[in-house]
């Protein structure tokens, strides 16, 4: 299909900031809106991306885990959570940077596949709960840096780098 332009904040927040809208035909178009948004996301690097990241203000996520076939959830919304944890997170959309945010330990998210059938996702302590808290933001008008405490929890990559080859130093 079609590798699409990633939107960033700030040039793209119109589009970011605002939730997205439902979903209601489940037909070609949205078949063809999902291939582009794999491909965008392959191309990209990622695990996970939103409509609202090429510029498409719908209620559509892909997550593809890595080693696993990319799926989809039309209308996602997260039904229950529970727990805490503190991770490093990144976004195509905010690229070069990374943030310490607080994630759910346990998420279950409902959804609709690409015909429209009602689906749930469950996961626990894994990228894939993560990725769904992370998503589902999107589609709501969120990023995870709306999640970071402080300005002075966000590092750049190339900090990151540095401070992980000086991790490695002291170790050898």
């Amino acid at each position: 299909m079609a590798v699409h332009r990633i939107t960033t904040l700030p040039r793209d927040a119109g589009v970011l900031r605002e939730p997205a809208r439902r979903v209601r035909n489940f037909d070609a178009s949205l078949r063809a809106l999902v291939a582009d948004m794999i491909d965008s996301m392959n191309a990209a690097q990622g695990v996970g991306i939103a409509a609202p990241q090429i510029g498409v203000g719908l209620r559509v996520v892909v997550i593809g885990m890595p080693g696993e076939r990319p799926f989809v959830m039309v209308n996602p919304e997260v039904v229950k959570r529970s727990g805490e944890r503190e991770l490093i997170e990144g976004c195509l959309s905010v690229p070069g940077y990374r943030g310490r945010v607080t994630r759910s330990s346990r998420v279950l998210a409902k959804a609709q596949d690409i015909s429209g059938r009602e689906i749930r996702v469950r996961a626990e302590d894994d990228l894939l709960a993560q990725c769904l808290e992370h998503e589902i933001d999107h589609i709501n008008g969120r990023v995870y840096i709306d999640h970071v405490p402080s300005i002075d929890q966000l590092w750049t990559l190339d900090e990151m780098t540095a401070d992980e080859e000086d991790d490695d130093s002291d170790d050898a």
